[in-house]
This record gives C-alpha cells, sequence and structure tokens, in this order.
C-alpha cells in the first residue's frame, strides 16, 4: 500500500453497484454508508481522513470473471496521483478524464461505480483510492482489510430480517465478525428501502 498521508484516519468503504439498476449505480447501501462517513466521520476535517474503496466483482455463473485478474486501482491525493507498489496493478485512475477512454466493457462497469466515489471525494477534497478485486465479496473484503490494515471497515446493510439472511446472507454480518478492524455497518433508511428488501 502507498504511504498514507500523514496521520490521516484511513476508512475502507466496502462498495457495490445496484442491483436494481446495476453497473454503473451505487447500490442504496454502499450510497448510504458512503454519505454517512463523509457526513458523520469526516465531516469538516477531510484532511484528517484517507478513504479506501473496495468493489469487489463476483464471477458470472459461467465462472468466467466479471474482471480479469489484475486489480484495477483508483488514486486521487489533493489532485496529485500516487502510485501503489501492488504486484497485481494494473492502471491508475485519479481524476475525472482518466475515464474517459476506457474501453474494456467488463473493466468499465466497476471503474464506473469506483468513478461516483472518486468524483464525490474529490468535490469535498478527501483524498481517496480505489480498487476492484474478483470473488465472493465476504471473503474478499476480510482479506483485503487483513492485507491493507485500514483503520475501519464501513459496510452499507441492507437491514434484512432473519428469515431473509438464511437465504440471502448478509455480507455486513460476515465483516462485523471476521474483520480485523472496527466495522461500522450503516443500515438504510425505511425510505429507501425498496418493495423487495433484498433488492439494492
Amino acid at each position: 500500500m502507498a504511504e498514507s498521508s500523514g496521520d490521516a484516519t484511513r476508512i475502507m468503504v466496502a462498495v457495490n453497484e445496484s442491483s436494481i439498476k446495476g453497473y454503473p449505480h451505487a447500490s442504496i447501501s454502499s450510497s448510504g454508508a458512503f454519505e454517512w462517513t463523509l457526513n458523520k466521520i469526516v465531516r469538516d476535517n477531510a484532511s484528517g481522513f484517507r478513504l479506501l474503496f473496495l468493489h469487489v466483482q463476483v464471477p458470472d455463473e459461467d465462472g468466467d470473471s466479471i474482471l480479469l485478474s489484475r486489480t484495477l486501482n483508483l488514486v486521487q491525493s489533493a489532485g496529485q496521483t500516487m502510485i501503489h507498489g501492488f504486484d497485481d496493478m494494473d492502471s491508475i485512475y485519479a481524476s475525472p478524464e482518466d475515464f474517459k477512454g476506457m474501453k474494456d466493457r467488463n473493466r468499465k462497469r466497476g471503474l464506473h461505480l469506483l468513478e461516483y466515489f472518486v468524483n464525490r471525494c474529490h468535490e469535498v477534497g478527501v483524498s481517496c483510492e480505489g480498487w476492484i478485486k474478483k470473488g465472493d465479496p465476504k471473503e474478499v473484503i476480510c482479506h483485503e482489510v487483513k492485507r491493507i490494515q485500514p483503520d475501519i471497515l464501513v459496510v452499507g446493510c441492507r437491514g434484512l430480517g432473519p428469515f431473509q439472511r438464511v437465504f440471502v446472507g448478509t455480507v455486513s454480518e460476515f465483516c462485523q465478525k471476521h474483520a480485523e478492524c472496527p466495522v461500522i455497518t450503516i443500515k438504510r433508511k425505511p425510505r429507501e428501502i425498496p418493495q423487495d428488501p433484498v433488492d439494492d
């Protein structure tokens, strides 16, 4: 991981696409967790935090990966690009202009999701970076927490009942039990819950 900016608190935010609208729209839970982090933790102290966005793409049903095996990295720090030392690094994206030349459809889907969060951070002056991994989201998130060692992990939560959790499972619940850092889960607001609460 790149050197952190001074003593900035590093907050990992797990983000995913909307199951209702699809890419490039962020899920209700991801958007809510991110906005909560900005409003309740970062507030007016943008320089005191660095947000780390992780998007995990799930392999499709045919076993083909939605994303090639390399990790894509986004980095933005007060308008300055910082390059990571990842062995599996592909490309660096640090500003809205960097996204315009993307040709690969599969990469573009995940990148446009991350682009939303990078642009929002850029607007409010919070340094950030983001990357895409593939696999089982709950396992990958916990693995990345162990690898990156953020100060806090923030995940959105659909607020499913016990019956729904049996069939759907929850990433946030798994992360609370297994992530090696403090975990904050942000539930959707009642007015944001779709007709089918499993949707996000």
